[in-house]
């Protein structure tokens, strides 16, 4: 192992630090998988968390839930002033995305596969077609009877004077395309997201609890295909103890300082 240095210090499990380090600047193939804990330093909550929007919106699972909202006018009109009123709209990429987008500047990054739905990888530069987005993005909307998809923008332009703005085409329900409870999960993403975890030689999560299935079975994938699994979260995953390396460390500051080193190796 490689002697410590003065970017190990601020971490609570330096010799950890520097194992996933040392298999990072390894790695030629590097596959990422971030959740919502990469986006709460840019203002945006997580789900699960002690102030998670589940935790602290007793609302909100019901407007994230496809029945309900296909049935219910009113919580159609709830979940349109709850989009417009995101944090997404005023967010900015912070230290942990551009840290991922070095690593793709750098042609190491394989994919990067993210169960969020606000588009902060690509706005830190990581290029759109290295980003698998599994559970879609808020930054569109999607007609449910024709398919039309609309800039988020043009849409909720619409709410002072409509609160459940119809498809200008078909004149069908509207929703962000966005993948909510109750809604298939489109098989082409999650094949292509598991062929990118097939595909590597690190995979790393991010500030995801991997209790989601079928996207914390890619883990599983990867490791099948015998790469080395790498964990950075916030509390304990149900893959801590198959992984050759967790941090449980601020992901805004353990993120960069990996990328850092990763690509000096």
């Amino acid at each position: 192992m490689a002697s410590m240095t003065d970017d190990t210090a601020p971490f609570a499990d330096p010799e950890g630090f520097e194992q996933a380090a040392e298999l990072l600047a390894s790695a030629r193939r590097i596959t990422v998988l971030t959740g919502a804990g990469v986006s709460t330093d840019s203002g945006i909550p997580d789900f699960r968390g002690p102030h998670g929007l589940w935790t602290t919106n007793p609302n909100a699972q019901a407007m994230s839930d496809i029945d309900s909202y296909m049935g219910d006018v009113d919580v159609r009109r709830q979940t349109w002033l709850a989009r417009r009123a995101h944090q997404v709209w005023e967010a900015e990429p912070n230290a942990a995305h551009r840290a991922l987008a070095d690593l793709a500047s750098s042609g190491r990054l394989h994919v990067l596969i993210t169960q969020n739905i606000d588009g902060l990888h690509q706005r830190a530069g990581v290029p759109e077609d290295e980003v698998v987005e599994v559970h879609g993005t808020m930054l569109r909307v999607m007609c449910m009877s024709c398919g039309l998809r609309t800039p988020s923008a043009a849409v909720l332009a619409r709410l002072d004077e409509e609160s459940d703005p119809r498809c200008v085409v078909c004149g069908g329900i509207q929703k962000s395309d966005t993948i909510s409870f109750g809604q298939r999960l489109d098989p082409e993403v999650i094949e292509r997201a598991a062929q990118a975890a097939r595909e590597c030689d690190a995979f790393v999560a991010i500030g995801t609890s991997l209790t989601v299935h079928p996207v914390a079975g890619l883990c599983d994938v990867a490791m099948m295909s015998r790469a080395s699994l790498l964990i950075v979260n916030a509390e304990p995953t149900p893959y801590d103890d198959y992984a050759s390396a967790v941090l449980h460390d601020p992901i805004g500051d353990v993120v960069p300082a990996l990328v850092k080193r990763a690509l000096a190796g």
